[in-house]
């Protein structure tokens, strides 16, 4: 399998590979990780509050009922393996964009897939705010709308960071599964030609860039964390 995998022939056309093709797969990757999550935040992020806030003690009580299929509705998102999902979501994809294959399809199953796993992440979050700042806030008149946006949300912030982190890196991921529909970036380079041309030098090449890319959204969120921790800041 790796016999020939450091020979002149291979290094050569894993060079051609890598400068022509691999720059451009790695701006696919980049775009589509940012922009999936992005967009999962927007739809997580609300649901998230919800699901604290929306309590029967929450700060803003929705209909039980409501409560119960909107929990379901993220269970069952969640539950669903990235592959099989995208296969389902194919007539919402082709809505949408008008196509199921490539770069700009694989969008929508990504954000499908990350939004419920957004919104529990956003729960875990808030559920970490010392709940007698809440209602220190609620003694002080606030509205429900005021404790969300000015209380819970800045004290959660520094978890709220780190756990957009934990997102994006597992969007990445998911960037890489969806080469397998079609979808561009270098989970494709990894499959086209790691997988169905026995190219394994191409595909170990992608992975490593896939890892050094985890690690600077890591690293980076890891930063941003602890700038806005305001514990770490008081130890100063």
């Amino acid at each position: 399998m790796f016999d020939n995998l450091f020979s002149p022939e291979v290094i050569s056309e894993t060079v051609d590979i890598a400068v022509n093709e691999i720059p451009f797969a790695l701006w696919e990757t980049f775009y589509v990780t940012v922009l999936a999550t992005l967009f999962a935040l927007i739809i997580g992020l609300p649901l998230g509050v919800l699901l604290v806030a929306g309590e029967k003690n929450g700060v803003l009580p929705i209909p039980k009922p409501v409560m119960s299929v909107l929990n379901v509705v993220i269970n069952l998102l969640r539950s669903v393996p990235f592959l099989i999902l995208m296969i389902l979501v194919f007539p919402i994809t082709r809505f949408i964009v008008g196509t199921t294959v490539g770069t700009v399809a694989s969008i929508v199953p990504l954000v499908i897939a990350a939004f419920p796993f957004v919104a529990r992440l956003v729960e875990s979050s808030l559920r970490e705010v010392n709940p007698n700042i809440i209602e220190a806030a609620q003694s002080m008149g606030a509205t429900p709308f005021q404790i969300i946006v000015k209380v819970m949300i800045p004290e959660s912030l520094p978890s709220l960071i780190s756990n957009t982190t934990i997102a994006i890196t597992t969007v990445l991921g998911y960037t890489a599964m969806s080469g397998i529909i079609g979808g561009g970036g270098l989970g494709k380079i990894a499959i086209n030609y790691g997988y169905y041309r026995y190219k394994y030098l191409v595909m170990l090449i992608a992975v490593i860039i896939l890892i050094i890319l985890v690690q600077i959204f890591q690293s980076v969120g890891t930063k941003l964390a602890k700038v806005t921790d305001k514990r770490l800041k008081g130890k100063k």
